[in-house]
Protein backbone atom coordinates (compact mmCIF):
# COMPACT_ATOMS: atom_id res chain seq x y z
CA UNK A 1 0.00 0.00 0.00
CA UNK A 2 1.14 2.90 -0.60
CA UNK A 3 1.26 6.09 1.85
CA UNK A 4 3.25 9.06 2.86
CA UNK A 5 5.18 9.62 6.23
CA UNK A 6 5.39 12.90 7.19
CA UNK A 7 7.95 14.24 10.28
CA UNK A 8 8.06 17.82 11.53
CA UNK A 9 11.41 18.76 12.06
CA UNK A 10 11.45 21.19 15.46
CA UNK A 11 14.69 22.32 17.12
CA UNK A 12 13.18 20.81 20.09
CA UNK A 13 11.24 17.93 18.92
CA UNK A 14 10.42 15.88 15.78
CA UNK A 15 7.03 14.66 15.29
CA UNK A 16 5.77 12.13 13.15
CA UNK A 17 3.46 9.52 12.50
CA UNK A 18 4.64 7.80 15.54
CA UNK A 19 4.16 10.40 18.49
CA UNK A 20 1.27 10.82 16.51
CA UNK A 21 -0.13 7.30 16.89
CA UNK A 22 0.83 7.16 20.27
CA UNK A 23 -1.10 10.77 21.48
CA UNK A 24 -4.10 9.10 20.07
CA UNK A 25 -3.26 5.83 22.16
CA UNK A 26 -3.80 7.84 25.05
CA UNK A 27 -6.91 9.81 24.28
CA UNK A 28 -8.07 6.44 23.20
CA UNK A 29 -6.84 3.88 26.32
CA UNK A 30 -6.58 7.16 29.21
CA UNK A 31 -3.18 5.06 29.50
CA UNK A 32 0.76 5.76 28.53
CA UNK A 33 0.89 1.92 29.24
CA UNK A 34 -1.75 0.71 27.12
CA UNK A 35 -1.21 2.80 24.52
CA UNK A 36 2.34 1.76 24.46
CA UNK A 37 1.13 -2.12 24.18
CA UNK A 38 -1.10 -1.07 21.89
CA UNK A 39 1.90 0.04 19.27
CA UNK A 40 3.65 -3.29 20.50
CA UNK A 41 6.07 -0.37 22.19
CA UNK A 42 7.73 -1.04 25.70
CA UNK A 43 6.38 0.78 28.69
CA UNK A 44 9.50 2.58 29.26
CA UNK A 45 10.03 3.70 25.78
CA UNK A 46 6.12 4.88 25.50
CA UNK A 47 7.26 7.30 28.71
CA UNK A 48 10.32 8.58 27.31
CA UNK A 49 8.60 9.73 24.42
CA UNK A 50 5.83 11.52 25.91
CA UNK A 51 8.61 13.01 28.50
CA UNK A 52 10.24 14.62 25.52
CA UNK A 53 7.00 16.01 24.09
CA UNK A 54 6.37 17.27 27.40
CA UNK A 55 9.48 19.15 27.59
CA UNK A 56 9.07 20.15 23.96
CA UNK A 57 5.85 21.80 23.92
CA UNK A 58 4.27 24.65 26.51
CA UNK A 59 1.57 23.64 27.96
CA UNK A 60 2.67 19.99 28.27
CA UNK A 61 0.80 17.53 25.94
CA UNK A 62 0.01 14.70 28.70
CA UNK A 63 -1.03 14.74 32.00
CA UNK A 64 -0.57 11.50 34.40
CA UNK A 65 -1.45 10.52 37.22
CA UNK A 66 0.45 7.83 39.03
CA UNK A 67 -1.26 4.09 40.04
CA UNK A 68 -2.04 3.28 43.13
CA UNK A 69 -5.27 1.80 44.86
CA UNK A 70 -7.25 4.06 43.12
CA UNK A 71 -5.06 3.55 39.91
CA UNK A 72 -3.51 5.48 37.51
CA UNK A 73 -4.15 7.09 34.15
CA UNK A 74 -2.91 9.32 31.44
CA UNK A 75 -5.03 11.99 29.38
CA UNK A 76 -3.87 14.39 26.25
CA UNK A 77 -4.56 17.77 27.39
CA UNK A 78 -6.26 20.60 25.68
CA UNK A 79 -2.86 21.38 23.77
CA UNK A 80 -1.99 17.51 23.50
CA UNK A 81 -5.81 17.03 21.37
CA UNK A 82 -4.98 20.73 18.94
CA UNK A 83 -1.43 19.38 18.58
CA UNK A 84 -2.73 16.29 16.95
CA UNK A 85 -5.12 17.56 15.87
CA UNK A 86 -3.12 20.23 13.70
CA UNK A 87 -0.39 17.49 12.91
CA UNK A 88 -3.26 15.55 11.04
CA UNK A 89 -4.24 18.59 9.38
CA UNK A 90 -0.69 18.76 7.92
CA UNK A 91 -1.73 14.81 6.76
CA UNK A 92 -4.35 15.64 5.09
CA UNK A 93 -3.45 18.71 3.28
CA UNK A 94 0.26 17.20 2.60
CA UNK A 95 -1.59 14.30 1.30
CA UNK A 96 -3.83 15.77 -1.12
CA UNK A 97 -1.18 17.84 -2.27
CA UNK A 98 0.86 14.85 -3.32
CA UNK A 99 -2.23 12.13 -4.53
CA UNK A 100 -1.08 13.36 -8.28
CA UNK A 101 2.79 12.74 -8.31
CA UNK A 102 2.63 9.87 -6.37
CA UNK A 103 0.30 7.83 -8.61
CA UNK A 104 2.06 8.65 -11.31
CA UNK A 105 5.37 7.47 -9.49
CA UNK A 106 3.40 4.49 -8.67
CA UNK A 107 2.33 3.60 -12.22
CA UNK A 108 5.72 3.63 -12.67
CA UNK A 109 6.73 0.89 -10.71
CA UNK A 110 7.46 -2.24 -12.16
CA UNK A 111 4.40 -4.52 -11.64
CA UNK A 112 5.43 -7.42 -9.26
CA UNK A 113 2.71 -10.71 -9.73
CA UNK A 114 2.90 -11.15 -5.68
CA UNK A 115 1.03 -14.98 -5.96
CA UNK A 116 5.00 -15.85 -7.38
CA UNK A 117 6.68 -14.61 -4.73
CA UNK A 118 8.74 -12.19 -7.45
Amino acid sequence: MTGLKLRILFPEVILGPGKAELLEGIRDTGSIAAAGRRMGMSYKRAWMLVEEMNAAWQPPLVSSARGGPGGGGAQLTEAGAEVLRLYREVMARAEAAVAEPVAALERMLKVRDMSKGK
